[in-house]
């Protein structure tokens, strides 16, 4: 089995849960830390991406650029990453990051929606970054589907295509097919990446199975911090590595104690599985939808779940932040 490349997103997906606040010294001291802990990439970006910052995501405590000075100078292991989604992060912005440092990036699409980063990955290949293609929502398209997206992807030129559980929906099983499509498809030179949302308490588990069936590239983040329920959390996924003598760059001790000293005090809202996160992965919904979800129901009198399930009926994907106030006030109609 090759040796798991372990990216860490707990300041990029983690900056879901506290709405984007991180300060930058708070990004600058979290990151030092990682890298001394030994993970083998850290992504720093807006929870929505590079320019995520608006109305319809929520606008970040710092800029891109302010949370990303300075860091790559700080890392002696890690490779800086970043993460942009078409449409809304430019090619700028991205010229603008490799100039400060970042190494890799992950150019995000709905798993159905592959095309539109052709050009991203492409300008990324140019400007000599390690590319990952990130179809999220992975349950919302078959593993024979979702292989074909990947394919798009690895054509334009992405190093890796991650299997991304936005909304923690994956049973095991799910993972397992997937994996296996992706293989069936893609260049053996290809890297296949995972990455896990925890909100059916699957994310190490989807994980572990994804690594099993040929996944290399294995994200995750302390505490789970992430949208929803959370991610993989680091520290647990490493203890588990640990328990199945598979070999990585990690220090379970210093994740541990980073995860409990400095990360686990910053959230507001705990990153766990309960009432409103559980029914994210029961219904299928982007995990960033929660707070979005929760501030509704509670403007409007709702049940934060069944404003959940209706946008599961809906079928609505991450982008669409802005139209669960609508949903709500439909639900009230």
């Amino acid at each position: 089995m090759k040796k798991p490349y372990i990216q860490d997103v707990t300041l990029r997906d983690g900056m879901h849960p506290i709405g984007h606040q991180y300060t930058k010294e708070q990004v600058k001291e979290l990151a030092i830390a990682l890298d001394r802990a030994g993970v083998d990439a850290i992504e720093i970006a807006h929870g929505d991406g590079l320019a995520g910052g608006s109305f319809t995501f929520g606008f970040g405590a710092q800029t891109d650029w302010e949370w990303l000075e300075g860091i790559s100078e700080e890392l002696t292991h890690a490779r800086l990453t970043t993460l942009i989604l078409p449409g809304i992060a430019t090619m700028e912005d991205l010229e603008k990051a490799k100039n400060m440092g970042v190494e890799s990036v992950r150019i995000a699409t709905h798993c159905t929606e592959a095309d539109t980063a052709i050009q991203h990955i492409q300008g990324a290949k140019k400007l000599g970054m390690d590319v990952g293609g990130f179809l999220m929502m992975a349950h919302m398209n078959s593993p024979k589907n979702l292989a074909e997206q990947a394919k798009i992807m690895e054509q334009a030129g992405a190093d890796c295509v991650y299997v991304t559980d936005s909304a923690g929906a994956l049973l095991m099983n799910d993972v397992k097919d997937r994996i296996e499509a992706f293989k069936e498809i893609l260049e053996p030179s290809t890297e296949i990446g995972i990455h896990c949302h925890h909100n059916l308490s699957l994310g190490v588990a989807n994980t572990i199975i994804a690594m099993q069936h040929g996944a290399t590239r294995l994200d995750a983040s302390l505490t789970g911090m992430g949208a929803g329920a959370g991610n993989a959390p680091l520290e647990v996924l490493i203890a588990v590595l640990n328990k199945m003598e598979v070999s990585h760059n990690c220090d379970l001790y210093k994740l541990m104690d980073t995860a409990e000293d400095i990360v686990r005090p910053l959230q507001k809202r705990p990153v766990r599985v309960d009432r409103e996160t559980l029914s994210l992965g029961y219904a299928g919904v982007y995990s960033s939808f929660l707070l979005h979800s929760e501030r509704a129901a509670q403007k409007y009198g709702l049940d934060t779940r069944a404003i959940l399930e209706e946008l599961a009926r809906r079928g609505m994907v991450g982008g669409q932040e802005d139209m669960i106030v609508d949903v709500a006030l439909d639900m009230i109609k």
